[in-house]
């Protein structure tokens, strides 16, 4: 993929740097903006006994992806290029299935999300290297993302784990 190089990007990168460290977070702005929409669907369609606890547990989370995109979104602008966030960008960029449940128990939604969250946190992270000899601040943004997620991804696995410690196959 050619990549459109900015005018201008952050001192000390190139930039052919700042137009690569921007390619790799658009590819974050897509999957962070599809994962606040798919945990917002969640909490809307949420149900069973567990209904409350996971409802209340999605909100903070929704709020913090939000914030992540927002950062991800304004580096890419620092660097010089521009962030595009439109649904239809995210739709035609993205390699992942939608989301396939819609009301439904809580232990389904959860299971679902365990999936979502590995999946994020896995290209977040390889993000994360790919930065890591290009851009500090990027890379820092990244890692501090990850920090968020993986506490996310623990708060959903925390209701799946049995009490061996066995979270079920999904």
């Amino acid at each position: 993929m050619s990549r459109k190089l900015p005018r201008y990007t952050v001192p000390s990168l190139t930039p052919e740097q700042g137009a690569k460290v921007a390619e790799i977070l658009q590819q974050r702005l897509h999957a962070l903006n599809d994962l606040h929409l798919t945990l917002k669907h969640v909490h809307w369609n949420v149900v069973g006994p567990h209904f409350i606890g996971v409802h209340e547990m999605l909100d903070p989370q929704v709020d913090a992806v939000r914030a992540m995109v927002d950062e991800i979104a304004e580096r890419i602008a620092t660097l010089g290029s521009a962030p595009v966030g439109t649904p239809g960008a995210l739709v035609s960029a993205r390699s992942w299935e939608d989301y396939k449940l819609g009301r439904a128990p809580a232990i389904e939604h959860l299971g679902a999300l365990d999936d979502v969250y590995d999946s994020v946190i896995t290209v977040h992270r390889k993000a994360a290297d790919d930065t890591a000899d290009l851009d500090d601040v990027t890379n820092d943004l990244l890692i501090g993302h990850l920090h968020k997620l993986e506490q996310f991804h623990w708060f959903v696995r925390a209701h799946l784990e049995s009490s061996s410690g066995a979270i079920p196959e999904t």
